[in-house]
């Protein structure tokens, strides 16, 4: 390879009229390094820059050394190997960045410019190097990777409290009603922030049993901290009122009183109270303008519960709400979700209520683990998930079935 160049040198025909002919002054002690090289790489001309760099004297170098001799190890495989080829074939290289090894072993990054000069022949006779001292550029650029290694350091530090508050405001594990399995599973849109969505199962007086799934307006801390003073309103109400539409009315006073404060987040969520009923379970469910759950029957039937009329949680004093109570029986399985589900985007479209009634109707009856596997898989089929997505499901066990069980599928962000 091996190569002077004239651009930073004194060869250029504008210094060829200078006062006293000091053009081998400005090649000496040009700011850049400059050296010429025979085509065996021998180094027949040096500046006084670049010695001054490398700590060498001219006579230790010019006739002594080739180039490819001031290259560090790494240096001398990469030029022989892509240097020196590149510069035979297109008789210049432009800026590489290089490591040249001083007398005292230190090493000085630098960028050079090669370029080669022809004979009449076409042969090569000399080649022109010019030396950059890139020092500067590499405390520059390493300054710029330790910033990179803190930034994604400082991230996925913000991803584990991330990850650690979202587990926070979901039950560790769903607990089994008797005669039932149960299933739970949550989809973080991102793992920087924390999002609104919430969901539980838990053991009321007189057998019976309040669950409930909910979404809080917003993402991050402030929408975190609605969301876990609505998880334990929900349950703090439903122990002394388990009266689907009373508990959500609880929460609507809590949320309401902070309606005017920037603080102030609505919610929608669906409540319900299971009360044992013979071989299954009766479900009063109400409705604060959440998505319908879905009931997947025993008979393969697929029928979403509506509890229409039911508004916004924190948005108006005194919102109506509206109960309906439907059997579980042997080999139900009721399905809560959130919006996030329904609005995930399959390209273009939205994938919408029509499309996961479709699909759930194509899963024939099945259980709560079942039907929140089955979710779990359309979920990693969506072309963009644009908000967090929450999934319970409640099944009754058919006649002979082995005892309930209770799953919870963590998405890879909570693991």
């Amino acid at each position: 390879m091996d190569a002077v160049s004239s651009r930073c040198a004194g060869d250029s025909p504008e210094h060829a009229g200078l006062a006293g002919d000091d053009t081998d002054e400005l090649y000496d002690n040009a700011p850049c390094g400059n050296l010429a090289t025979l085509p065996d790489g021998t180094i027949v001309k040096i500046n006084r820059t670049l010695l001054g760099w490398l700590g060498f004297t001219r006579a230790q170098v010019v006739g002594h050394r080739r180039f490819r001799d001031l290259l560090t190890v790494g240096g001398q495989v990469f030029h022989e190997t892509h240097l020196a080829p590149l510069l035979r074939l297109r008789g210049e290289i432009n800026g590489i960045a290089l490591e040249l090894r001083a007398a005292d072993g230190t090493r000085l990054p630098v960028l050079v410019t090669a370029t080669v000069k022809a004979g009449a022949d076409g042969e090569p006779l000399v080649t022109r190097i010019t030396v950059f001292d890139a020092r500067e550029r590499r405390e520059y650029e390493q300054e710029l990777l330790r910033a990179r290694q803190g930034a994604d350091g400082d991230r996925e530090r913000l991803r584990g409290l991330v990850a650690g508050l979202q587990r926070s405001l979901l039950p560790a594990s769903l607990p089994t009603p008797a005669g039932m399995r149960t299933a739970g599973h949550y989809r973080m849109a991102s793992a920087d922030e924390v999002g609104g969505d919430f969901y539980d199962l838990f053991p009321l007086s007189e057998g019976r049993w309040g669950f409930f799934l909910g979404d809080v307006c917003g993402k991050g801390v402030e929408a975190a901290a609605v969301t876990a003073a609505a998880r334990y309103t929900l349950r703090a109400a439903a122990v002394y009122d388990p009266t689907p539409a009373a508990v959500l009315g609880n929460l609507n006073s809590v949320l309401y009183q902070e309606y005017r404060s920037q603080a102030h987040r609505h919610c929608t969520v669906v409540f319900g109270l299971l009360t044992p009923d013979g071989d299954g379970w009766k479900a009063t469910i109400a409705g604060g303008g959440h998505p319908p759950p879905l009931l997947l029957g025993a008979d393969g039937t697929v029928a979403y519960q509506d509890t229409t009329g039911g508004t916004l949680i924190g948005i108006i004093a005194d919102p109506p709400l509206v109960s309906r109570t439907l059997r579980l029986g042997p080999g139900d399985t009721l399905v809560l979700y959130s919006d996030g589900l329904t609005d995930a985007r399959t390209g273009e479209d939205r994938y919408g209520g029509d499309a996961l009634e479709a699909y759930a109707r194509g899963l024939g009856p099945t259980d709560a683990p079942g039907a929140v596997t089955a979710l779990t898989r359309l979920l990693s089929g969506f072309a963009e998930l644009d908000d967090d997505i929450a999934l319970m499901a409640l099944s009754v066990d058919p006649p002979g079935a082995a005892a309930g069980s209770a799953a919870t599928i963590p998405p890879a962000a909570l693991q």
